[in-house]
C-alpha cells in the first residue's frame, strides 16, 4: 500500500510542475535559512563550553552603586587573585590577566631573534601561571607548570610557530617585542590555536611583571576555578570580606572620606560563568572583549522560526487552493471503496515526500550559501557532516515538518463528499477561503515587521555614522608602533608637519576609539568637598597637540601650553560629565587629588564619545604624558595616496627595519560597532528569505486564483469589460489583505525595534516614514508578484477559454 501511496505522490509531482517548482522552492528557502540559522545559534551558544571543567570557571565581576547608578567592573589589583585563593577554601585556583592588554588590542612590532626586519603582530595577553590550570591550556611543546614563571618566558600559540619557525624547533628561540633588543622574550611553550568561540582570542601569552601590589589600582581580570562542591551564592557573600579587610584599609590609608567609604561599603563581588562572557555581558561591565548578545540569538531563533512556519503556510494554502483538481481523485476513489484513512494516508505521504525533497534542496542551499553567510557573520561554522547526530535530526526534521504541514490539507482534501464532487457542486477552492486570507495576512504581517526593522536597524546605524562625536574623526591617520622611534619621535613629528596636506600631528597611545589604551582611575576633589565621593574616571596622557589634532573644543579654561611649566607637572583637563559628577560649575583652578598626585584644573572640553553609542558619555581627564606608541596625523582634503607615500618615505628614512603600519580614525570608529552593523546584516538576509518566501506563496496563490475564475474572466472580458476592471478584480482582494497585514505589522514592529533601541544610550526616534516606506514596500512587492498573473488573466482570449471550458 504504501508503495502505491509513493507512487501517486510522484505523479502527482510530475503533474503539477509550477505548484511543485513553488513548494519545494518555498520550503528549500525556509529549509535554508533555518539551517544557516541554526548552525549561527549553536556556535553563540557554546562559547566557552570546550573546558572540561567549564561548569566550575567563573570570572569575578564587581557591581555597586553609585550616584543612583549600577556600576559593574572585571578590572581588579593585582593582589586580587592570590588574595581570594587564599582566604577562601572555596576556591580550587585563582589567576589573572591584564585586562587592557585585550582593551587595547592593538598590534605591536615583533620580530625573531634572528630576523632584522619588524613586522606587526596582535593577540598579545599576559597572564599568570594559574591561568594555565584554569583555562585548561595545554603545551604541544614546553612544561605548562613552569612556562610563565620567567620574566622574560613567552608562549605562542600553533599557527604562530608554525609561520615563523616552520623548521619546528622553537622552544628556546627568541623573539623581539617593540624593536626592543633589550629585552628579547624566550619561547617556553607552543599551545593550540584557541577555538574560535572563546571570549578570549590570543596568540601569545606572556608573564605579568606588574610589581604594583595596591588595592587602588584596578587593571586585571580575575578567574577562578572552584572545588566542585561550591555553593556560588554563598561563596559571593563570604567574598564581601575583600572590601572589608584590604579595599577599605587600602583607601583610608589615601586619605579617602567618609562618603567615598560608604560607596566602597556597597560593592558586591559575582561570579560570572565563562560560558555567560560572550552572550551574558552587560555593556556596563566594559570589559573591551567582542560579545554577541543573547536577545539576537533568540531573535533568529524566532525568525527561523517564522520562516519555517511560512513555508509551511504555502504548502497548506497551495494543497488547499487546488483542492478542485484533487476533488474528483478522492470523490471516485471513495465511491470504488477507498477509506478516509487511505486517503489520509496518500496526501501526508505527498506532504513528507514534498518536504524530503525540500530539505535535500534546503541543505544543499545552506551549504552553498554558507561561506558567504560566514563572511556576514564573520564566523567560521563548517557543515556538521560528520557528527553522529546530523543526519538523523535532518531525516526526522523532515518526517516532523511534512507531517505538520499536511496535515491540515490531508483531513481537508479527504473530508469531500463523493456525491457532492461527481455531481460538480462542489464549489472551486473548497471552504477553506478564511483559512487561506488569514495564512496570507500572518505571512505579509511577518514579512513587513522584518521590513520594518531593516529599516531602523540601518537608520540606526547611519545615525550612529554620521552622529557629532564631539571629536573630528575625519582625515585623521593613526599610525602604529610609533613606539620604535625612539629618541627620533620629535623629528619625525617635525618632520610630519613640514608636508604640505599635514595640518596637525599628535602622539599618544589613548585615542577615542577600541583599540587604544584605556586607564581609569578614581578622583577626588579637595578642599571643598565631595557629596557625590569619588569620581571614576579614564586618564588619559596626551600631548600638547592632541586636542587641535583631534578638534576637541574647549568650553572653559584654556589647552595645555609649553608656556606654562606646570602644565606638564600637575595640569589637568576634564570633560563636561565629570565636572558635572564632582559637582563644578566652574571648575578652572580647582584641586583634585588621585590617591597619587595632587592636579589643578585648566581646563574643561566638550564632552566626546570614546565608547561605543550603547554607552552614556563618562568621565575622563586628560593630562600631558610619554606614553606614546601611536601619532594621529590630521591630514587636509586632497590627494591621500600622496600623503600616505610621503608619510611612508619620512617612516622608511627614520624606521628602516620596519614596515609603517597604519589605519583611519573614522574607520575604527566604525569598526566599534561592527557588532550591530554585522547583525543587522544578519537581520536583513532572513528578513529576504522570509519576504522571497511569502512571494512564492502569493504568487502560486494569484496563479490558482485566475485558473479558477477564468471562465469567469472570459465572460467579462465577452461582455465588454475593459482591462483595467480585470486587474482590479483579481488584484484588490490580496491587496485588501496586505494593507490588513500592514495594520497588524506596525505596532509590533514599533514594540519590537524600541526596545532594540533602548540599548543605545543616543537613538533615533522612530518617525512615520519609517512605517509608511515599509507599507508601500510591502504594497510594491505584492503588486509586482500579484500583477503577472493578473496581466496575463486580463490579456487572454475569450473565445479559447470558453471553448476549453
Amino acid at each position: 500500500m504504501f508503495k502505491n501511496y509513493l507512487k501517486i505522490a510522484w505523479r502527482s509531482i510530475k503533474s503539477e510542475k509550477l505548484l511543485t517548482f513553488i513548494k519545494v522552492g518555498g520550503f528549500a528557502v525556509g529549509i535554508a535559512a533555518c539551517l544557516l540559522i541554526a548552525l549561527f545559534i549553536k556556535d553563540e551558544l557554546n562559547y566557552d563550553r570546550h573546558y572540561a571543567n567549564s561548569d566550575r570557571i567563573y570570572r569575578v565581576v564587581l557591581q555597586a552603586e553609585i550616584g543612583g547608578e549600577m556600576k559593574k567592573s572585571t578590572h581588579f589589583p593585582l593582589p586580587m587573585a592570590q588574595t581570594i585563593e587564599a582566604d577562601f577554601p572555596e576556591i580550587k585556583k585563582a589567576g589573572k590577566i591584564f585586562g587592557s592588554a585585550l582593551s587595547s588590542g592593538g598590534k605591536r612590532a615583533f620580530r625573531s631573534g634572528a630576523a632584522t626586519q619588524n613586522i606587526f603582530e596582535g593577540g598579545f595577553l599576559y597572564g599568570d601561571q594559574n591561568i594555565f590550570e584554569i583555562l585548561e591550556i595545554p603545551l604541544l611543546q614546553g612544561n605548562a607548570t613552569e612556562a610563565l614563571t620567567g620574566p622574560g618566558n613567552i608562549v605562542i600559540s600553533e599557527s604562530k610557530a608554525a609561520k615563523y619557525f616552520p623548521q619546528g624547533n622553537v622552544l628556546g628561540q627568541t623573539l623581539i617585542l617593540d624593536d626592543n633588543a633589550s629585552k628579547p622574550y624566550t619561547i617556553s611553550g607552543v599551545m593550540p590555536d584557541f577555538p574560535s568561540n572563546s571570549h578570549l582570542d590570543f596568540d601569545f601569552l606572556l608573564p605579568i611583571d606588574d610589581t604594583n601590589l595596591s588595592w587602588t589600582s584596578q587593571n586585571y581580570f580575575t578567574y577562578v576555578l572552584l572545588d566542585e562542591k561550591s555553593n556560588v551564592e554563598e561563596l559571593e557573600n563570604k567574598m564581601r570580606a575583600i572590601i572589608e579587610n584590604y579595599v577599605i584599609p587600602a583607601q583610608i590609608e589615601r586619605g579617602r572620606d567618609a562618603s567615598f567609604i560608604e560607596i566602597l561599603k556597597s560593592i558586591e563581588y559575582k561570579l560570572q560563568p565563562i560560558s555567560d562572557i560572550h552572550l551574558k555581558s552587560d555593556i556596563e561591565m566594559a570589559d573591551g572583549l567582542q560579545h554577541g548578545d543573547v536577545r539576537f540569538v533568540w531573535l533568529f531563533a524566532a525568525i527561523a522560526g517564522f520562516i519555517l512556519v511560512l513555508a509551511c503556510i504555502n504548502f497548506i494554502n497551495l494543497s488547499t487552493a487546488k483542492s478542485a483538481n484533487r476533488a474528483k481523485e478522492v470523490g471516485l476513489r471513495k465511491t470504488v471503496g477507498a477509506f478516509k484513512s487511505n486517503l489520509v494516508n496518500q496526501f501526508l505521504t505527498e506532504a513528507v515526500l514534498f518536504s524530503i525533497i525540500s530539505f535535500i534542496v534546503g541543505v544543499a542551499t545552506a551549504w552553498l550559501l554558507l561561506p558567504i553567510f560566514n563572511s556576514i557573520a564573520e564566523k567560521t561554522i563548517a557543515m556538521p557532516w560528520a557528527s553522529w547526530w546530523f543526519i538523523p535530526v535532518l531525516l526526522l526534521s523532515a518526517l516532523i515538518i511534512g507531517i505538520l504541514a499536511g496535515l491540515y490539507p490531508a483531513f481537508y482534501l479527504s473530508a469531500f463528499r463523493p456525491i457532492n464532487v461527481l455531481k460538480g457542486s462542489l464549489s472551486r477552492g473548497g471552504k477553506s477561503g478564511k483559512l487561506r486570507s488569514g495564512l496570507v495576512v500572518f505571512q505579509f504581517a511577518t514579512s513587513v515587521i522584518l521590513i520594518i526593522g531593516t529599516l531602523i536597524i540601518y537608520k540606526q546605524m547611519d545615525f550612529i555614522l554620521k552622529k557629532d562625536l564631539g571629536y573630528n574623526k575625519e582625515q585623521v591617520v593613526i599610525l602604529e608602533g610609533a613606539n620604535v622611534l625612539g629618541n627620533k619621535s620629535g623629528n619625525f613629528k617635525q618632520q610630519l608637519l613640514q608636508l604640505p596636506q599635514v595640518r596637525q600631528v599628535s602622539t599618544s597611545d589613548y585615542l577615542p576609539v577600541d583599540g587604544s589604551k584605556r586607564n581609569q582611575t578614581t578622583f577626588n576633589l579637595i578642599g571643598d568637598g565631595n557629596e557625590n565621593g569619588g569620581v571614576l574616571s579614564q586618564t588619559w596622557q596626551i600631548d600638547y597637540d592632541y586636542i587641535k589634532t583631534l578638534g576637541i573644543k574647549i568650553m572653559q579654561g584654556r589647552d595645555f601650553s609649553r608656556d606654562f611649566a606646570s602644565d606638564s607637572v600637575n595640569s589637568i583637563i576634564i570633560n563636561q560629565k565629570m565636572a558635572f559628577d564632582l559637582g563644578l560649575k566652574n571648575p578652572i583652578g580647582k584641586q583634585i587629588d588621585n590617591n597619587r598626585q595632587q592636579w589643578t584644573v585648566i581646563g574643561v572640553v566638550e564632552d566626546f564619545h570614546f565608547k561605543s553609542l550603547k554607552e552614556n558619555i563618562s568621565p575622563v581627564a586628560l593630562r600631558l604624558g610619554n606614553d606614546f606608541g601611536t601619532i594621529a596625523v590630521k591630514i587636509g582634503a586632497g590627494n591621500i595616496k600622496e600623503s600616505l607615500a610621503e608619510i611612508t618615505t619620512i617612516w622608511n628614512s627614520n624606521v628602516p627595519n620596519q614596515s609603517l603600519s597604519y589605519g583611519f580614525l573614522d574607520q575604527k570608529f566604525a569598526q566599534m560597532h561592527e557588532d550591530v552593523q554585522r547583525m543587522g546584516k544578519i537581520f536583513n538576509s532572513f528578513a529576504l528569505f522570509a519576504i522571497l518566501v511569502a512571494c512564492l506563496g502569493l504568487f502560486a496563490l494569484s496563479a490558482f486564483m485566475v485558473e479558477q475564475r477564468q471562465k469567469e474572466i472570459s465572460i467579462r472580458l465577452v461582455l465588454g469589460a475593459p482591462f483595467q476592471s480585470i486587474y482590479s478584480l483579481l488584484t484588490l482582494d490580496f491587496l485588501k489583505l496586505v494593507l490588513v497585514a500592514i495594520v497588524i505589522a506596525i505596532p509590533i514592529g514599533w514594540y519590537m525595534m524600541q526596545r532594540w533601541l533602548e540599548d543605545f544610550a543616543y537613538h533615533i526616534n522612530i518617525g512615520w516614514e519609517i512605517f509608511a516606506i515599509a507599507g508601500i514596500v510591502a504594497l510594491a512587492i505584492a503588486v509586482s508578484t500579484i500583477s503577472y498573473q493578473s496581466v496575463g488573466a486580463a490579456l487572454i482570449k475569450p473565445l479559447k477559454s470558453l471553448r476549453t471550458e
